[in-house]
């Protein structure tokens, strides 16, 4: 059984240079308020799917186990991600009002 070598990895680029923009940067609040919920929805589904695979699992009409086990993970994560990005929203506004101060 051989095997087959692997090419040869392609030339880097250098860096190219920025174009200036004009006028005023755009306000970004309703699209990170939209990802926020968006964040939430997916936060909520993933929650429910893990419910509701847990409930199949203990009722015994769930037919693989590693289904429960991936939803509950992602779920799991998607929870500690969340609570990540609220504690560093909430310590970003405390400092921003200790800058007020």
């Amino acid at each position: 059984m051989s095997i087959a070598p692997i090419g040869p990895i392609g030339s880097v680029t250098g860096p190219t240079a920025i174009s200036p923009t004009s006028g005023t940067a755009k306000s970004g609040g309703a699209d990170f308020a939209s990802a926020l919920a968006g964040g939430l929805e997916n936060l909520q589904g993933l929650q429910n799917k893990s419910d509701d695979l847990a409930v199949k699992a203990a009722t015994g009409s769930l037919t693989d186990v590693h289904d429960y086990m991936i939803a509950s993970t992602e779920a799991s994560l998607a929870t500690q991600l969340t609570t990540a990005v609220t504690n560093k929203a909430v310590a970003a506004f405390n400092e921003i009002m200790r800058m007020q101060a």
